[in-house]
C-alpha cells in the first residue's frame, strides 16, 4: 500500500477561522466577526435541536 495514494484529510473550515490571526482586524471588525460568529452558533444549535427532535419522534415511533 502506497501512503501517497490515500486521500489527504483536510482541515475543517472552523479549523480555519480558528487559526486566522486577529491581531490585523480593526476593533470594528472584530465586533462584526463575533456578531457573525454567534449568528452561526444560534444557527448551528436550530440544526442540533432539529436532529434531536427527529431523533425522539423515530425513538417513540418504534417503541410503539
Amino acid at each position: 500500500m502506497d501512503f501517497d495514494d490515500l486521500p489527504i484529510k483536510k482541515d475543517s473550515p472552523l479549523t480555519a477561522v480558528e487559526k486566522e490571526d486577529l491581531s490585523t482586524l480593526s476593533a470594528h471588525e472584530l465586533e462584526e466577526r463575533i456578531s457573525r460568529l454567534e449568528a452561526e452558533i444560534t444557527r448551528t444549535k436550530g440544526e442540533l435541536d432539529s436532529k434531536g427532535s427527529s431523533k425522539a419522534a423515530a425513538e417513540a415511533f418504534f417503541k410503539s
